[in-house]
């Protein structure tokens, strides 16, 4: 493997965005896109399993996420021309009632530093706009958030609402702290997730996506 490109995953790792943005941009010159990609892809999947066994935590995730989406901005144009955009569209968003987002935040900056389309609704999240977001970007999966329990009945109602649009092949999966897998089972989800990097891990899997 090109000694820069293993670089420039160690940078991704460690978070270190100025050092990365200036790999990339010069990895931008010759090499091809796909392996300036791949090596960003495979510093943040590093940075979410420590995460998951809790060897670093939320602010080394933040760091390391802020320099990967740097360096995306620097090759989205030239991915986008050799057909590397991302695949695969999440909407995510807080419920409705709850203007917490941090942990939110965190889970869509996760998801795009794992080469998913984010579409982030921000907070206070009615079940409504999920339903018009996810005809209007042709999402695969809706993720929602809640950090209140007096919130998550909104939860529930969004479910509802759009299991109700019949918006075929989308998958939702819920999270927040009050939130737990028996939750989302009698909600209807098809998913929970813990944490930023399971969201990623759980993605995938109802996607069937390779990691």
């Amino acid at each position: 493997m090109n000694e820069k490109i293993e670089l420039l995953e160690e940078y991704i790792k460690r978070g270190k965005r100025n050092d990365a943005v200036k790999l990339v941009a010069e990895l931008a010159e010759n090499e091809n896109p796909a392996e300036i990609l791949a090596a960003l892809l495979r510093g943040m999947d590093d940075v979410g399993r420590r995460f998951k066994a809790d060897e670093i935590f939320v602010p080394e995730v933040l760091i390391s996420a802020r320099a990967m989406k740097s360096c995306m901005e620097i090759i989205e144009q030239r991915l986008a021309a050799c057909g590397l955009s991302p695949k695969h569209c999440v909407i995510i968003g807080t419920v409705e009632g709850d203007l917490h987002d941090i942990g939110k935040n965190l889970v869509a900056m996760m998801l795009k530093g794992a080469n998913f389309k984010v579409v982030d609704l921000g907070v206070n999240v009615p079940a409504a706009k999920y339903c018009e977001a996810a005809k209007e970007h042709g999402a695969q999966i809706i993720a929602m958030s809640a950090l209140l329990t007096t919130t998550m009945p909104a939860m529930q109602s969004a479910v509802e609402q759009l299991k109700a649009e019949n918006i075929e092949g989308v998958k939702i999966i819920v999270g927040g702290a009050p939130v737990s897998p028996e939750y989302a089972e009698k909600i209807g989800a098809h998913g929970y997730s813990k944490d930023a990097a399971s969201a990623v891990d759980l993605c995938r899997k109802l996607l069937n996506i390779a990691s």
